[in-house]
């Protein structure tokens, strides 16, 4: 463990940089073009894009899930294109979920949950067509996506009366979640000063036992909690938290926080943050696992 925390100081203390980028910067990235968009339901919203790395295969696949306080408003897809790019140039296969929001019919419980139950799945149907790797799948979610991915990997302890259920969930080995929520029951509250309300409608607390991954540990997945050092959406402390409670319940989790950089630098291809923290946290999280 102390090797693990000597990176980490490490990696923190080489990705500071002068300005945190703000929301404009994340929203004005360009947009990368996908090898494929697939249908995983009859909505608009429910598509995934799935960008590809060379050679035959089978790829290691990377569950990428947006933020944007799961409102409708924010586009999802156009501003996790970049970084798709990015990782399908590492040799990474990236299913990039678009799912409802609120703002969009069926939003909310159990409709936007049950998209990522329904799009995660959807990697089995399609793995044979696009060599993917089912044994091999981490999931990296942002903000909101960061809790739609902690909840993705913890979905196999729902019950069979939820509507959240599925039949043999895809597993998700491990998950990155940059600026993301795993405990609804104690950062709730933190997460709404940034976002609003938005938590108490797409996870009312009645919900909690089905939506909340700190109330589905342990969940057999590997976590990493990265936050910016001026994250305001969840600061690093959330993380932490996070991760001890994940730790407790006989799971492996560690918390990076990244000095110097606020919500949105984890989440453009272009910055240190990305570079020299969130991708070697994806690379380890695959290499637990292959």
């Amino acid at each position: 463990m102390r090797w693990r925390a000597a990176i980490i100081l490490l990696m923190c203390a080489t990705s500071a940089q002068a300005a945190p980028a703000t929301v404009d910067d994340y929203m004005g990235q360009p947009q990368a073009k996908a090898d494929a968009r697939i249908a995983y339901g009859p909505a608009a919203a429910q598509v995934v894009e799935l960008f590809l790395p060379k050679g035959k295969g089978p790829h290691p696949v990377v569950v990428l899930i947006h933020g944007g306080c799961f409102l409708a408003e924010y586009q999802g897809l156009s501003q996790t294109s970049g970084i798709a790019a990015d990782l399908a140039g590492r040799s990474y296969a990236v299913w990039n979920v678009e799912y409802r929001k609120l703002g969009e019919d069926g939003a909310g419980y159990p409709g936007t949950f049950q998209d990522v139950a329904d799009a995660v799945d959807r990697i089995r149907t399609e793995a044979p067509t696009y060599r993917l790797d089912t044994r091999r799948v981490v999931a990296v979610g942002h903000s909101a996506g960061g809790h739609l991915g902690l909840w993705a990997a913890s979905r196999g302890k729902l019950p069979k009366n939820s509507p959240l259920w599925r039949d043999r969930p895809l597993k998700i080995r491990a998950v990155v979640s940059l600026g993301g929520i795993g405990d609804l029951k104690a950062h709730a509250g933190v997460f709404s000063g940034a976002c609003g309300p938005t938590i108490s409608q797409i996870a009312p607390p009645r919900t909690y036992a089905e939506t909340s991954p700190g109330e589905m540990l342990p969940a057999g997945a590997a976590v990493t909690m990265i936050h910016g050092e001026l994250d305001h959406v969840m600061p690093p402390e959330t993380g932490q938290d996070y991760a001890a409670k994940v730790r407790a319940s006989g799971d492996a989790a560690e918390a990076i926080e990244i000095k110097g950089v606020g919500h949105f630098d984890p989440v453009i291809p272009t910055t240190d943050a990305w570079k020299t923290v969130v991708v070697p946290a994806i690379e380890r999280a695959f290499g637990q696992h292959r």
